[in-house]
This record gives structure tokens, C-alpha cells and sequence, in this order.
């Protein structure tokens, strides 16, 4: 399922027009990004968590030259599934 059938499905489930769910969707979209952003996470209970972990940085190297390069330390969001997500896909 992308994006469109996502908002196609909350369109017919709940309704909605079309356009409102597409607004619904993005609106979603844009407050979770906007929460990582500022270093808080998303819980839904029931659904799972969306957080911000840190990945370290080290050395790496060039697979194409070989050469030695300097990896930096970068912000990755992650989600953690929640109970009830997980005891519906078993």
C-alpha cells in the first residue's frame, strides 16, 4: 500500500472526502516528522512508538578507492511496534 491507496481507503472507511483525506493523511505525516524533529517521540498506544535514535559515527572506507573516510554521527527515526500490532499479524 502507498501513499494514495492509503489515503483512498481512509476516504472510503471513514467517508471522508478524498481531498480531506489526503489533508488528514499529510497532516499525520507532518506532526510526527515535525515531534522527531524536535527530539520528542510519537506514542499511539496500541500501534507502536516512533523515535529518534542516534547512530554513532566511526571510520569507514571507499569501496570504490579504498580510501579511509571519517563517518559522521547522524539522527535515524525508528518505530517500535506495539502489542497489539504485533499480536494481529500472529
Amino acid at each position: 500500500m502507498n501513499k494514495n491507496d492509503l489515503m483512498q481507503k481512509l476516504a472510503d472507511t471513514t467517508g471522508l472526502s478524498k481531498n480531506d483525506a489526503a489533508k488528514a493523511v499529510d497532516g499525520t505525516f507532518d506532526l510526527i516528522a515535525t515531534t522527531l524533529k524536535e527530539g520528542d517521540e510519537v506514542r499511539l498506544t496500541g500501534f507502536g512508538v516512533f523515535v529518534v535514535a542516534t547512530r554513532a559515527g566511526g571510520k569507514g572506507r571507499n569501496p570504490q578507492t579504498g580510501e579511509e573516510i571519517t563517518i559522521k554521527p547522524s539522527k535515524t527515526p525508528r518505530f517500535r511496534p506495539g502489542k497489539q500490532l504485533k499480536d494481529s499479524l500472529n
